[in-house]
């Protein structure tokens, strides 16, 4: 998965802090995804994340059917700053895709900026993150209840004359135990290719997180800006 959005949804997380006493050791999500879509067969997606203090790295492997398969490779790390944080990342994947992006917080733990910049070599990839990848990132948060979270920000193409345009609003919120729902509503504008129609529409995404499980369930309207929608259905785990 490109992982830029899941860096932006780390900026605007719950996280709690971890022991002081306790020493750091490996944390690791596993999930599993299908995806639907009317004219193309079925997807599916498995993704494992591991998490070290600072340190991300995950691999990971979509098939759709016979016509497109590709495994990936990345790693990314936080650098904790007085004033917010700054993530860096690097992807690989088969049939020669290499990508990078930089994500960063500025503000304090109430209100902040959410700023970020992505470039890729342009190779074959499939796009499981839906938003442009060669792009810029703006956006801010709010913490509007202690455990509630409120985010609008904006992924736009910036290299490609394509004009497009994602915009995600995001709330999360921590409720009783060791549960937390992720509602994510996504409006996009622009165009496939520079000079092609242009193919908007918009998604919803809602994530349930209780303890060391998680479902997702999420549909978007021409999904990638292709003219398809789809169905996305996801869960998994932490270990």
């Amino acid at each position: 998965m490109w992982n830029r959005t899941l860096s932006v949804l780390g900026l605007i997380g719950l996280a709690a802090p971890a022991a002081a006493s306790e020493p750091e050791s490996w944390s690791f999500k596993f999930t599993s995804a299908l995806y639907s879509e009317r004219a193309t067969p079925l997807a599916h997606d498995q993704n494992l994340r591991g998490n070290l203090g600072e340190h991300t790295t995950w691999i990971g492997h979509y098939q759709r059917g016979g016509q497109f398969e590709q495994t990936r490779l990345g790693y990314e790390y936080t650098f904790k700053l007085p004033f917010g944080q700054v993530i860096p990342s690097l992807q690989v994947a088969t049939q020669g895709f290499v990508g990078g992006a930089v994500t960063g917080q500025v503000g304090s733990e109430s209100a902040w900026a959410i700023i970020g910049f992505g470039r890729t070599n342009l190779k074959p990839y499939y796009n499981l993150s839906f938003d442009p990848n060669d792009s810029v990132v703006l956006g801010a948060a709010v913490r509007l209840r202690p455990q509630g979270v409120l985010s609008l920000f904006t992924v736009a193409d910036d290299r490609l004359g394509t004009g497009q345009k994602v915009t995600h609003l995001v709330w999360r919120e921590r409720f009783a135990k060791e549960q937390r729902i992720t509602i994510d509503f996504v409006h996009k504008t622009g165009s496939p290719e520079a000079g092609l129609p242009g193919l908007p529409g918009k998604g919803l995404t809602v994530t349930y997180d209780y303890g060391k499980f998680f479902g997702r369930v999420g549909r978007e309207q021409n999904v990638n800006f292709t003219p398809g929608d789809q169905t996305r259905i996801a869960g998994g785990f932490r270990f």
